[in-house]
């Protein structure tokens, strides 16, 4: 019996046949993945929201034009109230993290958001509202159907890369142009 492969600390590239609208050509950053199924966050998909609105929401107060006017993404479709920061790593502790690969932690208090208004937060982050979850054996079943691509999650890709080119650029990492891919006409 071959042992499961876990795709933690991977992008989900959405296939360009994915109609679901909540997915389509996204890519989404795998935080957890296990027996139990799998929750990520969807890394290109730009709210009109800015930061400066959660803050004004929360009560939160900073003079920070960068921190102000930094995007906050569309998650996924479950629990779009609730935040989360995919972050790097910096010496404080937070209230309710998960280290989701060496670099990488997933962050979803406001400890977190304060500090970054004060300008003592991550170097990096992307903040969304929304995850995407699958339960047991359906991610699985998903990328048998070709829904989904999978690759190494790449950190220039998650912070520096420009939102619009982001689906691209996960899938060069794989050597494909996913322009080009097309659907299968059918079933064999």
């Amino acid at each position: 019996m071959n042992p499961i492969t876990y795709l933690n600390n991977q992008f989900l590239i959405a296939m360009p046949g994915l109609a679901d609208p909540h997915f389509f050509h996204t890519v989404t950053y795998l935080c957890q993945h296990n027996q139990d199924g799998a929750l990520g966050i969807v890394i290109n998909r730009p709210t009109e929201m800015k930061l400066s609105d959660i803050f004004q929401q929360m009560g939160i107060k900073t003079e920070l034009p960068k921190v102000l006017n930094t995007r906050v993404f569309a998650g996924g479709p479950v629990q779009q109230e609730r935040g989360f920061v995919i972050h790097s790593p910096c010496e404080q502790q937070w209230d309710s993290s998960i280290s989701t690969a060496e670099n990488i932690t997933l962050t979803s208090s406001r400890d977190v958001l304060e500090a970054i208004a004060e300008g003592r937060g991550p170097n990096q982050y992307l903040i969304a509202l929304g995850y995407a979850g699958w339960g047991s054996g359906q991610l699985e079943k998903e990328i048998i159907e070709n829904a989904w691509l999978n690759t190494p999650c790449g950190e220039a890709i998650l912070y520096e890369t420009p939102i619009n080119q982001r689906w691209n650029a996960a899938a060069e990492q794989l050597g494909i142009d996913i322009n080009r891919l097309t659907t299968p006409a059918g079933h064999g």
